[in-house]
């Protein structure tokens, strides 16, 4: 199919923005995914190079990630095992089925990135609230990192630094402000800085070794606990019917690949629905198994007391533990760059369109605005998380906008795409198609208003 035929709500200049921003797109593929160029009508819609096993691991490791470490707290506010699992379970169904749903609108609106779906399938309005979203996303997300490398080494520290007796007498260098920000300025500022970021791309590998070590380490520290562990108590059920949902949002953020999965849907040597539906079938049962069985142990291990990070909770002269600090500091230390990417390149297209300026015309001023809004991204990040004690706050929040990614889009690009088919009559199946997509919403709408109510009145005023 042709660049700009048939496509769904294809003409989306209804305030007159500039049609070249949507070169922006390309910014927003996974440094991991080589895609066919979307320009050059000879090119189409062709396939790229990934197979269905690379499009798995690569859909596997935009899974995987730091989320992990709080799935313990999750089954802890869930009220147990059984119940975590069986919530998990759920949503996995709407989980694999947005993420068919994106395969399906790519290809009927012959666009290639997760936002400009949603532009060309559902308008204006959906397209301009889906790149904020993305922004707040990443923007949230990236200090959710600066969180976690706070916590690692605070611990690693810890192990390291053997402090006097004497009150009050905590050296400065091991203040946990210090180190944060030592190691963003040192490290994370320098990657952040670059127009394009393709030198991280063999840093995918590096993040899911990192994540399948850490889970073997919690499940092993909980076949063979430590001696001094003292038992805890274990709760079986929730505390409140609305405790069930509260772990909704660290679900959604674990297992929201979505907005990367437009890009790897169509770099795939056979870019269909079907073969597609099986590649993300596998991809999310091996998620599942993932944090499943990080949830499962590190709760069973801690208990009630299980900490928003799971890590936190292992004693600071664990070696083995030590290690998947060090790991995880490191998967983080280059997920944030990319996470930074992705949300600068949003606001670089909204910018684009904004102002009406070509991405040629804009070349002189592309650098002097990059390196603004770089420094300005990083600096609120970074100003964030020093103020922020853990992780689950950060996720509470970030968590029910992963629902909106999930559900939300996804359910609306597919009654849209119903609804712009031309047909006689509407068979059950475009019926059954369209509820789908409404209760896709519905839920989704559900989950983000009920979570983020929560993370505004009861955890960030508490």
């Amino acid at each position: 199919m042709a660049q700009g035929t048939g496509s769904i709500n294809s003409d989306y200049r209804d305030w007159e923005w500039s049609a070249d921003a949507g070169e922006r797109a390309r910014l927003l593929q996974s440094p991991s995914v080589e895609t066919v160029p979307k320009s050059g009508e000879s090119q189409g819609n062709g396939p790229g190079a990934t197979s269905a096993l690379g499009a798995v691991f690569i859909v596997v490791n935009a899974a995987l990630g730091a989320g992990l470490l709080n799935f313990p707290a999750a089954f802890s506010m869930a009220g147990g095992v059984a119940a975590g699992i069986a919530l998990q379970m759920c949503m996995l169904i709407f989980i694999i089925g947005g993420l068919v749903i994106l395969a399906y609108c790519s290809q009927a609106s012959n666009e290639r990135t997760y936002q400009e779906v949603v532009w060309a399938v559902c308008g204006k309005v959906p397209g301009v609230l889906c790149e904020v979203a993305i922004a707040v996303y990443t923007f949230g997300t990236c200090i959710a990192f600066l969180i976690i490398i706070g916590d690692q080494e605070d611990k690693i520290i810890a192990a390291l630094v053997t402090e006097p007796e004497e009150a009050g007498s905590s050296r400065w260098y091991t203040d946990r402000k210090f180190t944060i920000s030592v190691t963003a300025f040192l490290l994370i500022l320098p990657l952040s800085i670059p127009k394009e970021i393709g030198f991280q791309k063999y840093a995918s590998s590096l993040s899911v070794i990192g994540t399948w070590y850490v889970t073997a380490v919690i499940i092993i520290k909980y076949i063979w606990p430590d001696k001094e562990l003292v038992p805890v108590e274990i709760p079986t059920s929730p505390s409140s019917w609305t405790a069930v949902f509260n772990a909704m949002p660290t679900i959604c953020f674990g297992f929201q690949c979505h907005v990367s999965s437009v890009p790897v849907f169509n770099s795939m040597k056979q870019p269909e629905v079907k073969p597609w539906g099986a590649v993300v079938t596998a991809a999310m049962v091996i998620a599942l198994f993932v944090y499943t069985g990080t949830g499962v142990c590190g709760f069973l291990t801690f208990g009630a007391g299980v900490e928003q990070d799971v890590l936190l909770s292992y004693p600071s002269n664990d070696i083995p533990v030590a290690l998947a600090r060090a790991f995880i500091i490191l998967c983080v230390l280059t997920s944030y760059p990319i996470l930074h990417f992705c949300g600068r390149a949003v606001l670089e297209g909204l910018w684009l369109r904004y102002t009406g300026v070509t991405v040629e015309e804009d070349v002189v001023r592309e650098q002097r605005r990059r390196l603004l809004q770089t420094i300005s991204w990083f600096l609120l990040t970074l100003l964030l998380a020093l103020f922020i004690p853990d992780i689950g706050k950060v996720i509470s929040v970030i968590g029910g906008l992963a629902a909106c990614f999930i559900f939300v889009f996804p359910g609306l690009c597919l009654i849209q795409a119903k609804l712009s088919e031309i047909q006689e009559t509407r068979a059950i199946s475009w019926w059954a198609q369209v509820g789908y997509g409404v209760f896709m919403v519905t839920l989704g709408a559900f989950i983000f208003g009920q979570t983020t109510a929560n993370a505004i009145f009861v955890d960030l005023t508490a």
